[in-house]
């Protein structure tokens, strides 16, 4: 594992599906540079995993508390998890 290295596990919650949340994800995962991946959950949340250098991971948490332009989030849940290593960002259904 590389040093420095960190993983978040993130629950977005509010209107964040239907909006284009998960492909603006991406974008903002390749702008920051971190890997990981974003699906949509059955509750009408987003469930993101965030990993790459501690700063990468803030600005990415950053972007994700405030969303896209037609979403509106309404909390956000993180939890600090091992990291495993992944190398690219992947949207998920």
């Amino acid at each position: 594992m590389q040093r420095g290295v960190v993983r978040r596990r993130v629950v977005v919650r509010g209107v964040v599906q239907g909006v284009g949340f998960r492909w603006w994800c991406a974008q903002e995962a390749d702008r920051t540079g971190v890997a990981g991946w974003v699906r949509n959950r059955l509750d009408g949340a987003v469930e993101v995993v965030v990993e790459g250098e501690q700063t990468q991971v803030d600005a990415m948490l950053a972007h994700l508390a405030d969303g896209p332009r037609h979403a509106r989030v309404t909390g956000v849940d993180v939890v600090a998890e091992p990291p495993q290593g992944l190398t690219a960002f992947e949207v998920e259904p």
